[in-house]
């Protein structure tokens, strides 16, 4: 199995339990490490033959821009679900992170890993 990754992604959504976090989107941090086979995408050199990265990209900015979370890890749970489903890949390991939440935390976040 290989891996297509994707690294400190920055989107916003709209996540959180508290007031303060429910009055406007949040920037998140994800990381993305998605199994899929590369060998063919190798051996033609053609971006069909793999998983485009800046559709994904653009697919879960937009996606995540219109829903709203309680919980990181709902947020984790539905990239990871929505990855799988969109571009049929076999594995994905999901990094979220909430960026300055707390005083002296630069980052707070939950990794997952799912496979179909």
């Amino acid at each position: 199995m290989d891996i297509i990754f994707l690294e400190e992604l920055r989107a916003e959504t709209w996540i959180g339990i508290y007031p303060r976090e429910k009055a406007m989107p949040q920037t998140v941090e994800i990381s993305l490490q998605i199994g899929v086979s590369t060998a063919s995408a190798g051996a033609s050199d053609d971006i069909r033959d793999t998983v485009d990265y800046s559709v994904v990209v653009d697919r879960l900015r937009a996606d995540l821009a219109a829903v709203h979370f309680n919980l990181i890890e709902a947020l984790a749970e539905h990239v990871a679900t929505y990855v799988l489903e969109t571009f049929a890949v076999h594995w994905v390991r999901v990094s979220v992170a909430k960026l300055g939440m707390m005083p002296g935390v630069k980052r707070v976040g939950v990794i997952i890993e799912r496979s179909l």
